[in-house]
């Protein structure tokens, strides 16, 4: 089972990908990182994709409902170049951390990367 920085260089291999993160949502910590950073900042892209990762998992718009799994599988915003991929990680404590994957749109595939983060997701060992 592998931890953050493996779990990161994994996701470092999807095609196309230029950096990724584990963030926790409700502080927008980094709890790692690796490549580049959307805006040339880790800490600052940690803390504005925390703020959408929490405007999805507390608005009921957007949520599982009565599910024991965290309550957004995920979020995708896209743009002109890239796709913003967060994935909302089941923990045995408070389930508030999220994948954070940024993709290059000409080289990578979103729906590989996708299910790949899903993966990734179930088999992080966090603490």
């Amino acid at each position: 089972m592998p931890g953050i920085d493996e779990c990161l260089l994994e996701a470092m291999r999807l095609p196309g990908a230029r950096g990724a993160a584990l963030v926790d949502w409700t502080s927008g910590l980094a709890l790692g990182t690796v490549g580049e950073a959307p805006g040339g900042d880790h800490e600052t892209a940690a803390v504005e994709a925390a703020e959408l990762a929490r405007l999805a998992a507390e608005h009921g718009t957007f949520t599982a409902q009565g599910a024991d799994r965290p309550p957004v599988e995920d979020v995708i915003v896209s743009n002109a170049d890239s796709y913003h991929l967060l994935r909302f990680i089941d923990t045995s404590f408070d389930s508030s951390v999220f994948l954070h994957l940024w993709l290059g749109r000409e080289e990578g595939n979103l729906a590989l990367a996708r299910i790949r983060l899903g993966e990734m997701a179930a088999r992080l060992v966090l603490g």
